[in-house]
């Protein structure tokens, strides 16, 4: 028997990177998998097979996390499919990098609407089942940038920070109800996104690690399971950093 077996997890932005890393690891775990993804191409179909490969029950929801009313429509329907939803996870997640002095006012916008209202808007959702069933588990995807600010990243450290205090703020009002609310905070992790940047910039970054090396989604999807199941029963309001020492 699986860790997370007859549980149900939503998770957002689940098509590639560490979303799908997690996915499946929970997938192999016995959970029951519902995924959103802001469409329906192909990155998203496929992990949805790969999930249902590993024997979970599986289901895709097309949805903008920006959207308050979507959010709670997606949450309404995995409710209705599934019967419960016993762990979310907020990972979707965007990026518009530049130095302040260049940055735009939508470029602001954009990246706090997907990444923290984002997480105010499907956590908001989920709270009412998860206290009508006295359990839950809420997991929000932050970054070490919100912990130690980056040049270049104002934006998406104001978001992840703001996830932090977020995160820390929602434990202690639902954690009566018996509902633990984490966030992780990952440092340089190797996907498709971080593939892109120069070699040079890469080694730089490495270089800064105790542990030499990048970290994969499996290791954040390893720390999310984890705060998913019932091995962290008494931890909530916590920020556990995957970052190979990087920072201390």
């Amino acid at each position: 028997m699986g860790l997370l077996e007859g549980k149900t997890v939503l998770i957002t932005g689940a098509s590639r990177g560490i979303g799908k890393a997690i996915a499946l690891k929970f997938a192999s775990e016995g959970a029951n998998i519902a995924l959103t993804n802001i469409a329906e191409d192909v990155e998203f179909c496929e992990v949805c097979d790969e999930c249902e490969k590993l024997g979970a029950k599986v289901k895709r929801y097309v949805s903008n996390v920006a959207d308050f009313d979507d959010s709670h429509r997606v949450v309404d329907e995995v409710v209705n499919d599934f019967g419960s939803v016993d762990i979310l996870v907020n990972n979707a997640g965007i990026t518009k990098d530049t130095l302040l002095m260049r940055m735009t006012e939508e470029q602001w916008d954009k990246v706090l609407e997907i990444n923290l209202k984002g997480v105010f808007n499907l956590t908001k959702a989920v709270l009412k089942p998860m206290m009508k069933q006295r359990k839950g588990s809420i997991i929000n995807m932050s970054s070490v940038v919100g912990v130690s600010g980056n040049a270049g990243q104002s934006n998406y450290s104001a978001s992840k920070a703001g996830m932090i205090g977020f995160t820390k703020s929602v434990a202690k009002e639902v954690g009566s109800r018996n509902i633990r609310c984490n966030a992780i905070a990952p440092g340089f992790i190797i996907t498709e996104m971080t593939d892109t940047l120069p070699e040079d910039v890469k080694k730089d970054w490495i270089a800064k690690i105790p542990l030499r090396r990048g970290g994969t989604p499996e290791d954040v999807a390893n720390t999310s399971l984890f705060l998913a199941s019932d091995m962290s029963d008494y931890i909530s309001g916590q920020v556990l950093q995957v970052c190979g020492g990087m920072l201390t």
